[in-house]
């Protein structure tokens, strides 16, 4: 049996031993790099070696706090692309139906609209990678139609009524992603904005949506950030600067090691007039919440919904030169009255922090404000009025509205699982495109004129049973309405635009029913915007 030489050990221990022996106070940091090239050097198999690291930093960052995150490479990509405001593609919004490629629209102006690439087309290939009759995810076939830009992405289509494969030589161009999903007129005076995220260009869409809205007669304005999970910090404060005066605090942040940053507002806002509510709900998160903690600390609008996510520490991203990146928590944000709206978190315990939803739904906070309960020590006061307001998890709305759930059925939930609402919008759009848009010539009349009859709802059980989706005639009663607002909803949106879908679902949703309630009701909007001894 062959000894080894216990006495000759590798000089990377000796040095390790000898730092030891020098210095009990061992830098950690330099033991981390020891470590690393100890079991890169002498484990007994052969390892990933940048596995290793990865895990180490995702281990390190498991006991900082939960928004502290290390991503890959591909991962930083598909993170942050949708914050740029851009991608390089072909320009449509498709939809997979089975193992087929929809086309639900070609972006205006892009590249797909310009070679003749129209809504209904079947695309069966990209480049000889095949498509059609190939189960894949999205994400797969994102990858397929996605490239640099200039790119050439050589498409092979079939239509409707066209016995021939057509075939498209498509040069990919940056396509926008948009963060303003509807924008609308809801009555003479009022305006309505969907923003779904905040990204580099997100403010400029807004302020353009305003200009559109002001020139059609609003006056008042809804914001809808419900569901909107944040991104930038930047476009919240140019959006909330819009509303306010010059010198009005929007958000600081502070941070024992990193100080403290002010943003106020630079200029006084086109839109200081005029009446605001702001939607909000439970994953309202991040920028959101800047934005409605700024106007409601303002006591510039009235805030709706169910209380918000509760995320207020700020991240700055670090990108490694391989395009992975760390993004660290490097301070808290304050709304102008000083409260954080971070809620409660326990260092490296992600699992509890991630199942607060689950909690929330649980203590019956969804349903009634009364679950609902703020330590006298979380109370803060609005700046201009002096209202009641409290920290520590999230921005309590103006306004409770509880969640509806009368519509929800165990049917319904599996006709959306199924896809099946979405396959059977897709089959009658194909199926009826051009009398559709013959009868009605703009979204504004197919909202007025368009009904879905019960020989449609025939259909969609129909293809929810071959969809494996079996009948439930109590399920079924109970979600018909809504079942119906939602597939014309969606066919306005595959005929019309984006907003259309908003424009027609909103009037089943109770946020925005209170919304509409509040705005159009000055002696009610002023109701929550008076001094607490009034």
């Amino acid at each position: 049996m062959k000894k080894f030489p216990i006495l000759l050990l590798p000089a990377l221990l000796l040095l390790v031993a000898a730092a030891s022996r020098a210095d009990n106070r061992f830098p950690p940091e330099r033991k981390l790099v020891y470590a690393e090239q100890i079991i890169a050097n002498y484990y007994v198999d052969d390892i990933d070696t940048s596995a290793v690291i990865r895990d180490a930093i995702v281990a390190m960052l498991k006991t900082l706090d939960p928004h502290s995150t290390y991503t890959e490479p591909e991962e930083t990509k598909e993170l942050t692309e949708p914050l740029e405001g851009n991608f390089s593609g072909i320009g449509i919004r498709f939809q997979m139906v089975k193992d087929t490629l929809y086309v639900i629209e070609s972006v205006a102006g892009g590249p797909s609209e310009r070679m003749g690439i129209i809504p209904g087309d079947r695309i069966l290939s990209c480049n000889d990678t095949i498509i059609s009759g190939v189960k894949m995810k999205n994400s797969g076939i994102l990858k397929i139609l996605r490239g640099p830009r200039g790119s050439v992405a050589n498409l092979k289509v079939t239509r409707k009524n066209v016995r021939d494969t057509l075939e498209f030589r498509v040069v990919r161009e940056e396509i926008p992603i948009y963060s303003v999903d509807a924008s609308y007129m809801v009555n003479d005076s009022v305006g309505y904005i969907a923003v779904s995220r905040f990204a580099a260009a997100t403010a400029e869409e807004v302020a353009d949506a305003m200009k559109s809205l002001k020139k059609n007669g609003m006056r008042h304005i809804i914001l809808d950030l419900t569901d909107n999970g944040g991104g930038y910090l930047k476009p919240s404060t140019e959006i909330a600067e819009m509303f306010l005066r010059k010198g009005d605090m929007i958000v600081y942040t502070d941070s024992p090691r990193n100080g403290s940053s002010a943003y106020k507002a630079e200029k006084d806002g086109e839109y200081q007039d005029g009446r605001v509510v702001v939607m909000v709900n439970q994953f309202s998160a991040s920028a959101s919440e800047i934005l409605s903690g700024a106007i409601q600390d303002n006591d510039r609008g009235v805030v709706v919904g169910r209380r918000t996510f509760g995320k207020g520490l700020v991240q700055r991203p670090f990108p490694f030169p391989d395009g992975s990146m760390i993004r660290l928590t490097v301070s808290r944000y304050h709304t102008p009255s000083g409260r954080c709206i971070q809620k409660p978190y326990k260092p490296g315990d992600d699992e509890d922090y991630n199942m607060d939803m689950l909690h929330r739904l649980k203590s019956g906070e969804f349903s009634s404000s009364d679950s609902i309960h703020f330590a006298d020590s979380l109370l803060y006061h609005t700046v201009r009025l002096g209202r009641p307001v409290y920290g520590g998890g999230g921005v309590m709305p103006d306004r409770f509205v509880p969640i509806d759930t009368t519509f929800y059925s165990d049917y319904y939930r599996d006709l959306l699982a199924k896809g099946a609402i979405n396959n059977y919008v897709i089959s009658y759009v194909d199926a009826n495109r051009k009398a559709i848009k013959k009868k009605y010539r703009s979204e504004e009349d197919f909202d007025r004129g368009f009904n879905v009859t019960p020989a449609m709802l025939k259909e969609l059980v129909e293809t929810g049973t071959r969809e494996g989706v079996e009948y439930d005639e109590k399920g079924f009663n109970t979600s018909r309405d809504f079942i119906a607002s939602i597939i014309k909803g969606l066919i306005g949106r595959d005929l019309y635009e984006q907003s259309t879908y908003r424009r027609i679902v909103n009037p089943m949703n109770p946020v925005f029913a209170n919304a509409v309630e509040i705005i159009t009701n000055p002696s009610l909007y002023n109701s929550y915007l008076s001094t607490p001894s009034e």
